[in-house]
């Protein structure tokens, strides 16, 4: 049971090659789209010639009843314990176990020293971590590869076994999504080369050939697939309690080397302290490192006192619940008046916002393909509003055409006080004798 991502890989590195067990079938949840596809032979393996079938979460009923199934595994995440006590007792009712597998498991043991960026929830700031990371480690003359948890959305699996990314050109080659491009598109603009696909063992062998160090940059709030060396996981006072209250974001926690408490700039005082008393709770040897996200924007001067839409991080603000994200905060600060972009969604994200009714002033950059990339188009261009403030990572200017005035609101990561990330990652280059 999964999302395109941790069930594949638990089945690569756990299930592929094991004739202990038949695996019958995945099925799909949380990302459009992604359901009524083929696993196919190529990552499947000689046990499965035909490939395994993926279908929609809501047929497990059947699936299980058709094939006398005994072992469910959930394998996606950023859910509330609510939400997976439900599932697991929608299993258990219906007759099968459930199972949750952990880090022993499923990482893989890397040649090369691992730090790995992982997160409590959706949206925390593991993106501006992770830049800040690779950027200390390249200006400290090391070489570092980054791999990304995988988005493998496109229909064809196949094409997307193992990617290699070192310029913008190869997204438009690998067909990326908007939420690839996101994360992806910062990295390569930094000079660091960047992995990611479906196989995340062939990827772990080609990436070790050409690094000094791996870089994992975690998904969502899933734990790492590869056994880090340094665990850095990033919390957000926005969401207090979110740290202990969500699956796997607590196991993340309590496994963490270090722990960012993000956003202090934007966060009541009182919540920053929750945060901080939760991580001192579940982890005490955790090393604190504090941290704020300024923001910028382009060209404030164009949304002040002007009526906009804001367009935000599309995972950040629907299966990571936030209301609102950077775009939000800085078109607020700019003095900017914020129109509801509810009125002229269009197609699928008029379904986004049925789906996550929680979001009212903000547009979610969905982009899961090409027909949703032009739906969040036409929801920009048909909107009555003066300008557009755009919270994403990337410029959406590069993958659709907006003909309305547009700012970018930037946000990076700065450490406030000591210890920082410097200081770790100047203990951890001398511990590995990296040169």
């Amino acid at each position: 049971m999964g999302a395109a991502g941790r069930d594949f890989h638990n089945f690569n590195v756990a299930f592929r090659n094991n004739e202990s067990y038949e695996v019958v079938a995945f099925t799909a949840e949380q990302i459009p789209g992604i359901g009524d596809r083929i696993y196919p032979p190529e990552l499947s393996g000689p046990l499965y010639p035909k490939g395994i079938k993926i279908h929609p979460e809501e047929k497990l009923p059947e699936l299980i009843k058709e094939h006398g199934v005994e072992q469910c595994i959930l394998a996606y995440s950023d859910l509330p314990y609510e939400v997976v006590g439900h599932k697991i007792a929608w299993v258990n009712s219906l007759g099968p176990d459930m199972r949750l597998m952990g880090p022993d498991t499923t990482m893989i043991r890397s040649k090369k020293p691992v730090i790995a960026v992982c997160a409590v929830r959706t949206g925390c700031g593991k993106s501006q971590t992770s830049r800040r990371v690779n950027q200390i480690l390249v200006d400290m003359g090391l070489k570092p590869v980054n791999i990304r948890h995988p988005m493998p959305y496109d229909p064809d699996l196949t094409t997307q076994i193992a990617q290699r990314y070192e310029k913008l050109e190869d997204m438009d080659k690998y067909r990326c999504t908007i939420e690839e491009r996101e994360e992806y598109e910062p990295m390569i603009n930094m000079g660091v080369t960047l992995y990611a696909g479906v196989d995340y063992g062939k990827i772990l062998e080609q990436a070790e050939n050409e690094a000094d160090v791996i870089t994992w940059d975690g998904g969502n709030n899933d734990f790492p697939f590869y056994k880090p060396d340094l665990l850095i996981v990033i919390t957000d006072p926005h969401r207090p309690g979110h740290e202990i209250s969500y699956y796997p974001g607590e196991t993340n926690l309590r496994m963490a080397d270090v722990v960012v408490i993000n956003k202090i700039d934007t966060a009541d005082y009182d919540d920053v302290e929750e945060v901080r008393e939760n991580t001192m709770m579940v982890n005490p040897n955790a090393t604190i490192v504090d941290a704020a996200s300024p923001l910028t924007i382009d060209d404030m001067a164009k949304i002040r006192g002007r009526r906009v839409i804001v367009v935000e991080d599309g995972p950040t603000v629907t299966h990571g619940d936030m209301p609102y994200g950077a775009g939000y905060i800085a078109a607020r600060k700019a003095g900017a008046i914020i129109v509801d972009p509810r009125p002229f969604a269009v197609g699928s994200i008029e379904e986004t916002f049925e789906k996550y009714s929680h979001l009212e002033d903000v547009l979610p950059a969905m982009g899961y393909g090409k027909t949703q990339m032009e739906e969040l188009q036409k929801t920009i261009n048909k909107s009555d509003v003066d300008a557009v403030v755009i919270g994403t990572p990337i410029d959406l200017n590069r993958v659709i055409k907006i003909d309305k005035p547009n700012v970018r609101v930037r946000y990076d990561l700065q450490e406030i006080g000591r210890p920082n990330l410097e200081d770790v990652l100047t203990e951890f280059v001398k511990k590995h004798n990296l040169k």
